[in-house]
C-alpha cells in the first residue's frame, strides 16, 4: 500500500471481473474509490481492459442493489413488490425454506445456480460456495460449464488425461487460437500472444469473424460455425498424408498402435486370441511388431509394452479366437487415418467453408513452425457437436508432438494450498442422484453439474424428479442460457428461489429473496495462483478491500458462512470465521493472512513447469496413452473416434430452407456477458445491440447499415441494429447476446428480455437439441433470417 499524498492511496491488487484477473493498482482518494490501473510489477498486470478501467462506475452505479429484499407479489407479476428487510430476516427465511424443502424432498430437490468465475467476480468466493453446496448435499449445480469450460477442461481429458492446460506462449513457435479471441475474453493471453508474435511466433486463428488476432494471423480460417470438427479432421488428414506429423511421438505416446477388433469396435485383448502375445494375458492390449511379424502385448497398468518393440502405427491384421473364429483388426491410428481421409481439403471447403488450399497450408505450418501451443474455448464449446469437436481438435494437436514440451501446452506448478471446496462432504449416493446423469455418464453430471435444459425439465415436469428450490449465485439464466422463455416459466414455478447479485437482473426478478452482493473492491479475496505463466501461478495474493461495502451489501462468502450456521453445519465453516478458513487454505504454504496483508503485492512460491511429465507417469487415461481411439466413448454408446456430426440446426440439414443464414454469436469486448450495459463509459462505446452481416446479404433483404432489424428463428425473435462486416461469409450473421439493461445516465432504454421486440439473443436458440455428451446447446450454430423492422 502506497500513499502518493495525504489523500490518495495506491494499493496493489488484482481485477476480478474475468478470467484474466489482471494485476492492478487500486486507487482511492479521500475514501472514495477512483479506479484501478495496470500494475506492470504483477505477472498479469501489463494491461487493463476498458471494463477494468470502468471499475469505479461499477462501484458507484445507481443500479446497484444495496439491501436485502423479499417479494410481496406473485411470481410473474410485472411488479415483484420488493420490500426491504434486514439481513437477519433474509438469512433466517432462506435457511428455513432450504431446510424445509430438504426435509420434505431431500437436498437434491434444491438446485444451485452458479455464475461463471471466468466472467464475473464470483471467483473471489467460489471455494466457499462450492463447500456450502457440498455440505448442504445437493447433487444439482447449474454451473453453465457445458457452454463454457467443460470441453477444454474435461472433454480434453478423454484424449490427454488432463485439461487443455496452459499454452507456453513464451516458447511457442506456432500459436493456434481456435474459437478463442483473447482480446475480448482474456487480456493476459492477448498480451502474451502479442509478445510471441513480436519475437516471431507464427499464428493460426480459426474464427468465423475476422476479429482480434485474426487480422494479424498467418492463417485465418473462416470456418462455418459448428463445422470445426470437419476442419480439424481435414487438417489432420493432410498432415498424415504428407508425413507432416511427429511419427515417433504418435507411435510411442498415443494408443494409435493398439489393435481394434472389426466385429466389436473394441480394443483387441490378449484373452481374445487363441495364441496371445508372449507375456500377455487377460485384458492386456495387443499391438503389432512389424519387424518381427508378431503381435506384442501392452499393459495399461504398467503403461508399457511387454516386449521391446517398435509398434506399427497403421496395419490391418487377422487373428484366430480361442474358438477358431476369424478376428480381423486394424490399428486405432489406421482407423483415425481412414476417418481423416473422408475429409480431403475439397470436401472440407464444401462443409466448413474454408478454402481447400488453406487446409493444406495450415497443416504444413503446424508441422514446420512448432512447437505448437493452442487454446480453444466457447467458440468451440457452444455447439450441439461440441464434445466430438474437442476430440477432433485434441487428436489433431497430438500429431504435433508438442504435448508437455516447452512451447506446447503445459501444466504450470501451483502452490500446494489446501482444497476447501468440500467434495468429500457429498456422498456417492447423493452424486448418483444428479439429474444430468440421465443424459450421459461421460458428461458434466459426473461432477454434479447440470444443464439449464434438464433443470427446466425437472422444475416444469418433475423429470427425473421435481426440483422445488433454487439458490442462485448471480446466474442470469434468462439472458445467458438458451430458451429464455422456458427459463422464465421454470423460475416462476419454483417453491422457493433465493438470488444473490449486485444488480436486479431479469432472473433475479423471479426470486423470493434477493441478497445484495458487494463489488470486488469492497471485500478481501485470496488468490492462490494466477493462470497464464509459471510466474503467475507461483503468486499468492490477498486483495484488500479498499473501501467499505456500500449500503448493506456483503460478499457471497458472508452469505454461505452465515447460512451454514443456521443450517447446522457451521462447524464445517470454522463457526463463521472466514479468516480462519483462509488461514487453513494457505497453512500448507507456511503463510498466514498477516503475511499476505503485509505484502499486498503478493508472495511468490517456488514452482517450475511440468515439462514431459508423461515420460515418468504416462497419461491418466484408460490405456495410459493419448487416446486417439476412446473405448470409454464406445462403451457409452458414442463414436470412439472424433466423428464429425452436423450441428442440430445446420443449413446442411433438411427442413431449414426458411432460415438461410447461419446464426452465431461472440462476446462483446465492452461487456462481461450480460453485465455492465448500465456503465456509461462502456455503453457509449457500444450503445445498441448489434447483428453483423455481409453487405451483400443485407442488400438482398433491403437492409441498410444501422437499420433496426428483426432476427427470426424457429424459436423466437429479437431486434438489433444491423452492422456491415465485409469479412464475414455472406451466409453467416453474428449477433450480440446479453442485452437487457438500460442506461439512465445516457438516456438509453432497457430491453424486455422476454419480448419479441426485445434484444435477447438467447430467445432465438432452442434448448431442445443438445450435445449428447456435454449437453451443450447450439448458441453459436443455429439458423435464422433477418428482415428490416418496417417490413416485419
Amino acid at each position: 500500500m502506497k500513499a502518493d499524498s495525504e489523500t490518495e492511496i495506491r494499493t496493489p491488487g488484482f481485477c476480478a471481473l474475468c478470467k484474466s484477473r489482471c494485476g492492478a493498482i487500486l486507487v482511492t482518494r479521500e475514501g472514495r474509490f477512483i479506479g484501478q490501473e495496470p500494475n506492470p510489477d504483477h505477472p498479469t498486470g501489463q494491461s487493463l481492459c476498458i471494463k477494468g478501467r470502468a471499475a469505479s462506475e461499477i462501484v458507484y452505479s445507481p443500479q446497484r442493489q444495496l439491501y436485502p429484499l423479499r417479494r410481496t407479489r406473485p411470481k410473474g407479476d410485472a411488479d415483484p413488490g420488493w420490500q426491504r428487510i434486514t439481513w437477519e430476516e433474509a438469512l433466517d427465511r432462506t435457511a428455513s425454506e432450504l431446510d424445509r424443502i430438504r426435509r420434505e424432498a431431500g437436498a437434491e430437490a434444491i438446485a444451485f445456480g452458479l455464475t461463471t468465475p471466468s466472467g464475473t467476480p464470483i471467483s473471489d468466493d467460489l471455494r466457499w460456495i462450492e463447500r456450502f453446496m457440498n455440505a448442504f448435499g445437493s447433487p444439482n449445480v447449474a454451473y453453465g460449464t457445458e457452454i463454457c469450460n467443460w470441453h477444454k477442461d474435461h472433454a480434453h481429458a478423454f484424449t490427454f488425461g488432463r485439461s487443455i492446460a496452459s499454452p507456453d506462449f513464451e516458447k511457442s513457435g506456432c500459436i493456434v487460437l481456435w474459437g478463442h479471441n483473447p482480446s475480448a475474453t482474456w487480456l493476459d493471453h492477448a498480451t502474451a500472444v502479442r509478445s510471441a508474435r513480436t519475437r516471431g511466433a507464427r499464428l493460426i486463428v480459426i474464427d468465423p469473424r475476422r476479429a482480434g488476432f485474426a487480422m494479424r494471423a498467418d492463417q485465418w480460417l473462416r470456418v462455418r460455425p459448428g463445422a470445426d470438427g470437419a476442419l480439424a479432421l481435414g487438417i489432420a488428414g493432410e498432415m498424415i498424408r504428407n508425413g507432416w506429423f511427429d511419427v515417433q511421438f504418435v507411435r510411442d505416446w498415443t494408443n494409435g498402435p493398439l489393435l481394434v477388433r472389426k466385429d466389436t469396435n473394441r480394443f483387441l485383448r490378449a484373452e481374445d486370441l487363441a495364441a496371445p502375445p508372449s507375456g500377455a494375458s487377460g485384458d492386456d492390449f495387443v499391438a503389432w511388431d512389424a519387424s518381427a511379424g508378431l503381435p506384442v502385448g501392452y499393459s495399461a497398468s504398467q503403461r508399457a509394452y511387454l516386449q521391446p518393440v517398435i509398434p506399427e502405427l497403421d496395419v490391418s491384421v487377422e487373428f484366430l479366437s480361442p474358438t477358431g473364429a476369424s478376428l480381423p483388426c486394424r490399428t486405432a491410428f489406421g482407423l483415425y487415418r481412414d476417418l481423416c481421409n473422408e475429409y480431403p481439403p475439397d470436401r472440407v471447403e464444401t462443409i466448413a467453408w474454408v478454402k481447400a488450399a488453406q487446409v493444406t497450408e495450415t497443416a504444413k505450418l503446424l508441422f514446420e513452425a512448432g512447437p505448437v501451443s493452442y487454446y480453444a474455448w466457447s467458440g468451440v464449446g457452444q455447439h450441439t457437436n461440441a464434445t466430438q469437436t474437442d476430440r477432433a481438435i485434441s487428436t489433431l494437436m497430438a500429431l504435433t508432438g508438442s504435448f508437455d514440451a516447452p512451447g506446447g501446452n503445459v501444466e504450470y506448478a501451483r502452490p500446494p494450498a489446501r482444497d476447501v471446496s468440500g467434495g468429500e462432504f457429498l456422498s456417492a449416493a447423493q452424486r448418483a442422484k444428479c439429474i444430468e446423469l440421465k443424459r450421459s455418464p461421460l458428461g458434466p453430471g459426473r461432477d454434479r453439474w447440470i444443464g439449464s435444459d434438464v433443470l427446466y425439465e425437472a422444475i416444469l415436469h418433475g423429470k427425473p424428479y421435481p426440483i422445488r428450490g433454487l439458490f442462485d449465485f448471480g446466474k442470469n439464466f434468462i439472458l445467458s442460457h438458451a430458451n429464455g422463455d422456458r427459463g422464465a416459466q421454470a423460475l416462476a414455478k419454483l417453491d422457493f428461489h433465493v438470488h444473490t447479485d449486485v444488480v436486479m437482473t431479469p432472473t433475479a426478478g423471479f426470486a423470493d429473496i434477493f441478497l445484495p452482493i458487494n463489488t470486488p473492491w469492497e471485500r478481501e479475496a485470496l488468490r492462490v495462483g494466477f493462470e497464464g505463466s509459471q510466474a503467475a501461478q507461483n503468486l499468492v495474493q490477498l486483495r484488500q478491500a479498499v473501501i467499505p461495502s456500500a449500503g448493506e451489501s456483503a460478499s457471497d462468502g458472508y452469505v454461505v458462512f452465515e447460512l451454514a450456521k443456521r443450517l447446522g453445519f457451521g462447524d464445517l465453516f470454522w463457526d463463521g470465521d472466514i479468516n480462519a478458513g483462509l488461514n487453513a487454505i494457505i497453512a500448507p504454504l507456511g503463510l498466514t493472512l498477516d503475511d499476505l496483508r503485509a505484502q499486498p503485492g503478493g508472495i511468490s512460491v517456488a514452482g517450475e513447469p511440468h515439462y514431459f511429465r508423461y515420460r515418468k507417469e504416462g497419461f491418466k487415461t484408460p490405456t495410459g496413452r493419448i487416446e486417439i481411439f476412446s473405448e470409454s466413448f464406445r462403451e457409452a454408446g458414442e463414436n470412439p473416434l472424433p466423428q464429425f456430426v452436423e450441428p442440430a440446426m445446420s443449413p446442411r440439414r433438411p427442413g431449414n430452407d426458411a432460415f438461410p443464414l447461419v446464426l452465431t454469436s461472440a462476446k462483446v469486448v465492452h461487456y462481461c456477458h450480460s453485465q455492465h450495459r448500465h456503465v456509461p463509459s462502456l455503453r457509449r462505446r457500444s450503445p445498441d445491440p448489434e447483428v453483423s452481416m455481409h453487405p451483400d446479404a443485407a442488400a438482398e433483404r433491403g437492409i441498410g447499415e444501422d437499420d433496426w432489424v428483426e432476427i427470426r428463428t424457429q424459436n423466437g425473435r429479437a431486434r438489433m441494429r444491423a452492422k456491415f462486416d465485409h469479412s464475414l461469409d455472406r451466409r453467416v450473421v453474428s449477433a450480440q447476446y446479453g442485452w437487457w439493461q438500460g442506461n439512465d445516465e445516457l438516456g438509453l432504454p432497457a430491453f424486455d428480455s422476454l419480448a419479441d421486440a426485445g434484444a435477447n439473443y438467447n430467445r432465438l436458440v432452442s434448448d431442445q437439441h443438445a450435445d449428447p455428451i456435454s449437453g451443450s446447446i447450439g448458441l453459436r450454430s443455429s439458423v435464422c433470417d433477418i428482415a428490416p423492422i418496417d417490413r416485419a
